[in-house]
Parts: C-alpha cells; sequence; structure tokens
C-alpha cells in the first residue's frame, strides 16, 4: 500500500525540480506560437514572423496581398521586397494601431483612394522603389499623423496636392528619382510642418511653375553637394542651371496667384455680374423686339391702303403729316 501510494504521489521536493526543469520548455513553446502566428495568437498574420513590441516582419516572402490577422497590436509591418501590386479599399482594416509601414519594392502599381483608411495614427510610410504613375486625390487624407512619408524611385510625372491633401504634421517627404517637371504651389502650401525635401533626379523644367518650389529651396539651404543634383532639364537656356540659383527677380514675368482674399472677391462677384449681364440682354432684348413689331405694324397699315388714295384730313381741317397743304388751300389754287 505504501509503496503504490509513493510511486502515485512523488514528494514535494521531486514536483518542485520536475516543475523548474520544464518551465524553459514551456516558455520555448509558447514564444515560438507567438512568434509563428499559430490559431492560439491571432494579433500576429500567419505568413508573418511577429516579435515583442508589435512588430510583424513579412518582408521577402513572396506575398501578392497584404496580408490577413492584422489587429490593433501590431504597430510595425514590413512588407517590403514582396510582389503587392495593387492596394485594394480598406487594406490594412484591423490595424489601427499601425505606426510603420513599409512596402518597399513591390512592384506596387495601384494605390486606392482608400487603402490606407483607418490609419489615423500613421507616422511613416515607405512607398518607394515601386512602379507608381500617378496617385488618386485623397490618398494620403487619413494619414493625419504622417511624419515621413518615400515615393522615391517611382514613375510619378505629376503629384497632385489633392493626392497628398492637407498632411500638418509631415516633416520629410521624398520624391527623388522619379519623372516630376514641377511641383505646385498648393501642394507645398498643404505640408507648413515640411523641413526636408529630397528632389534629385527629376526632370525639372524651370519656368513659371516652379516658382514656389525655388521659393521653398530658398528658405531651407541645403548641403552645396546636394543643391547642384536639382538641375533644370528644360528650356534650352536654362539646361543644366541649379533650381537654387534663380532668384526671385527671374519670376517677374510670371503672374502672381491669386490671394485667398482675390478669390472670395470673384467668387462674390461672379454670380452677381451674371445676373446683371443675363438683366441687360433681356431688357435689350424686350426693346428691340418692340420696335420691331411697331415696324411691322406701321408696314401693315401702309400695304392696306388702296393706290392713289389722298390721305385722310386732319379733323380740324388742317393738312395730315402726310399731306402738308390744306382742302381749303387746294380749292383756292383751283
Amino acid at each position: 500500500m505504501r509503496g503504490s501510494s509513493f510511486i502515485s504521489r512523488p514528494p514535494p521536493l521531486l514536483s518542485l525540480l520536475l516543475w523548474l526543469s520544464m518551465r524553459p520548455i514551456w516558455a520555448q513553446v509558447s514564444t515560438g506560437a507567438a512568434t509563428r502566428g499559430t490559431p492560439d495568437a491571432p494579433d500576429c498574420p500567419k505568413a508573418c514572423a511577429c516579435a515583442p513590441g508589435g512588430q510583424a516582419n513579412c518582408s521577402a516572402l513572396v506575398l501578392v496581398a497584404v496580408p490577413a490577422g492584422l489587429s490593433r497590436r501590431v504597430r510595425t509591418l514590413l512588407l517590403d521586397h514582396n510582389r503587392v501590386r495593387v492596394l485594394p479599399p480598406g487594406a490594412f482594416a484591423g490595424a489601427g494601431a499601425l505606426l510603420y509601414l513599409d512596402l518597399r519594392e513591390n512592384g506596387l502599381r495601384s494605390v486606392h483612394a482608400r487603402a490606407f483608411w483607418g490609419l489615423s495614427v500613421l507616422q511613416r510610410l515607405d512607398l518607394s522603389d515601386n512602379q507608381l504613375e500617378a496617385l488618386a486625390p485623397g490618398t494620403f487624407a487619413p494619414l493625419r499623423a504622417l511624419r515621413s512619408l518615400s515615393l522615391a524611385d517611382n514613375r510619378l510625372a505629376l503629384l497632385e496636392p489633392s493626392a497628398l491633401g492637407a498632411l500638418p504634421l509631415l516633416r520629410a517627404l521624398s520624391l527623388q528619382d522619379n519623372a516630376l517637371t514641377a511641383i505646385s504651389h498648393d501642394l507645398l502650401a498643404g505640408l507648413p510642418a515640411l523641413d526636408a525635401l529630397r528632389l534629385r533626379g527629376n526632370p525639372w523644367a524651370c519656368g513659371c511653375a516652379l516658382r514656389s518650389l525655388c521659393a521653398w529651396l530658398r528658405q531651407h539651404p541645403r548641403p552645396a553637394s546636394e543643391a547642384e543634383t536639382l538641375l533644370c532639364v528644360s528650356p534650352g537656356r536654362q539646361t543644366l542651371s541649379p533650381l537654387t540659383a534663380f532668384p526671385e527677380a527671374a519670376f517677374r514675368h510670371c503672374a502672381q496667384p491669386l490671394a485667398a482674399r482675390d478669390l472670395a472677391v470673384v467668387y462674390a462677384l461672379g454670380p452677381v455680374s451674371f445676373l446683371a449681364s443675363l438683366a441687360t440682354c433681356l431688357a435689350l432684348g424686350s426693346v428691340l423686339t418692340a420696335c420691331r413689331a411697331r415696324r411691322r405694324r406701321l408696314c401693315r397699315t401702309a400695304a392696306r391702303r388702296p393706290p392713289g388714295r389722298p390721305p385722310d384730313p386732319a379733323p380740324d381741317g388742317t393738312a395730315s403729316p402726310e399731306n402738308p397743304v390744306s382742302p381749303t388751300a387746294a380749292s383756292a389754287q383751283a
């Protein structure tokens, strides 16, 4: 009885030793399950390797779409060196706490205007080394907390201000190695905190469209080695001229953009002037129509009178306007 009791219930000291020896193995198993996205750890995408601190490493896994299973615990998402060609609407649904998103070298060609919806706290976004040729209006509008954006090494020939929208906290913007010829005034106006702008490797056309950019470059000096890489490609007489060499006097012949007050006046007076012009046209048309109607009545009256009939005398015996000689004078002459 005692022997069987000893076998079924080990001494407390032996149980403690067994528990201490098995603890590292249990910790290793639980950590492995959390990092590889097992069913017991749904906060990590199944195909990715996750680390403490909310980092999901999905780099170089030949992925063709954003992996499912993102949650608010993911703070850093590395999707670089994959084959994600398109970002559909709500591509990062569930990852509302994401702070850093890396999408480099995916051959990305299309980004839907609502692809980044829900990423209101995202601070860093890297879209470099892709094949983007255009961006839809409002693409980055939800990213109000964005501080760094890289669009380098794409195929952008035009960057509309509506694509970036108002990003009040953006401090660094990389546009190097694209096909940009100019940057509009409205785009820079929507980035009040911008102090780092990478522009080399673009075929700049040094005309009036670059006035705002040249003014921004004068206000934000950069090293000479970098300034020398910002060169004009056209027009012919400006070829290879650095953008930083153009003073404000070089743009005196360009039309000044309208200020907000001027635009308000234009918008206010536009409808008033249109209505006034319309009323004037209606009045002139009415007068012209009345004159034509009176002329037609006179012509019809003259056509109805028999040929050779003298005009009727006036009631007082005086001559009518058509016959200045009165009937009395006519009889006297006879």
